[in-house]
């Protein structure tokens, strides 16, 4: 009977897999999106691995992620942080930090995202002048997002998770034309307006082991939000549905070798804003020591990227992961994690 319901879930996660592919050829209908450094990936391994980590274990870098992939976490503690050298010398991290008390209450965590964009040179119009506009100086964007997380595993097959968190995007001050009353008169005058949003952001997903060899299904939303708007045009955060499956394919084998795996991950992606993706992952461990990857997404008209690859060196508890991303005209992209686990 448990192994008949186990199947059943199965087929059930698959038939919903290729509707998502039908889904997403059907329909090609996109929509207006904001705060796409929420879409960014910073996290090294997940770079290196096509983005496709909906349905494997990842520890505190499942809040960039998945939120369920958390909850199988055996340690105490593991914290990740990462840089990503983005294009046009934008700088994007990210720190994950989670934590299980143990007592099988849940695994419980802490994100934080934050990007530089540099310097920019303001100007306004300015009639007066004989370029039509004047300097306003030198101004900074801000953008980050910071969020508390929670999975547990409902039972030794199936797990959830969620994470809420707050995002502040400050474009920094504009100046409109505005005209004001005054004595029955109207002036045309210059208003300052302050270009600053807080929404609330929220994910969550579930995985779901199927009890077939290493066999794992994920599913995941993130970025859900309300509709917000800086002046007239209104938008919601970068949403994306992820349904994901992987695999340590070397269990297929009679004999599977003594300290060694090689994990497949496969991600079928539906955005808001952009043409769906599947994206394909690969890593090869050698003994929990030496780890290689790669990783493949369809290419799109509008993408410069498809390609990946990385590799990660771990020792008690402490592992570095570097991935590295042609990317068309931009050249190259390159991320850098550490991760410390105990």
């Amino acid at each position: 009977m448990k192994n008949m319901r186990n199947r059943i879930m199965i087929v059930v996660l698959l038939c919903c897999l290729m509707t998502s592919f039908g889904y997403a050829q059907a329909d090609q209908k996109l929509a207006q999106t904001g705060f796409q450094f929420l879409s960014v990936i910073s996290d090294a391994r997940g770079a290196a691995m096509g983005e496709a980590m909906t349905s494997l274990e990842t520890g505190s870098s499942s809040l960039f992620f998945n939120p369920a992939g958390m909850a199988g976490m055996k340690n105490s503690v593991d914290a990740t942080i990462s840089v990503n050298q983005w294009i046009a010398d934008i700088k994007h991290y990210t720190f994950g930090l989670v934590f299980n008390p143990g007592a099988n209450i849940g695994v419980f965590g802490v994100s934080a995202q934050s990007v530089n964009y540099g310097d920019f040179y303001g100007t306004v119009v300015d009639r007066t002048s004989d370029l039509g506009f004047r300097d306003t100086g030198i101004f900074k964007l801000n953008a980050m997002a910071v969020g508390i997380g929670y999975a547990k595993q409902l039972t030794d097959k199936f797990s959830v998770g969620g994470q809420v968190r707050l995002v502040h995007q400050d474009l920094g001050p504009s100046q409109i034309p505005a005209t004001i009353q005054r004595d029955n008169v109207t002036i045309d005058t210059i208003e300052t307006v302050s270009n600053k949003l807080m929404p609330l952001v929220f994910d969550f997903g579930t995985q779901f082991t199927t009890g077939f060899k290493s066999l794992v299904f994920g599913m995941s939303v993130r970025n859900f939000s309300k509709e917000v708007k800086y002046a007239q045009e209104g938008f919601q955060a970068p949403l994306v549905f992820n349904l994901g499956i992987s695999m340590n394919v070397l269990d297929l084998l009679p004999e599977v070798p003594a300290n060694q795996v090689l994990y497949i991950s496969i991600d079928a992606t539906h955005f808001r804003d952009h043409p769906e993706q599947i994206k394909v992952g690969l890593e090869y461990s050698f003994m929990n020591i030496l780890k290689l990857r790669g990783g493949y997404v369809s290419k799109s008209d509008y993408d410069q990227s498809s390609l990946s690859y990385g590799l990660g060196v771990a020792y008690s508890g402490i592992s570095f992961d570097y991935a590295y991303t042609p990317f068309g005209v931009f050249t190259k992209v390159q991320r850098i994690s550490a991760r410390i686990t105990y």
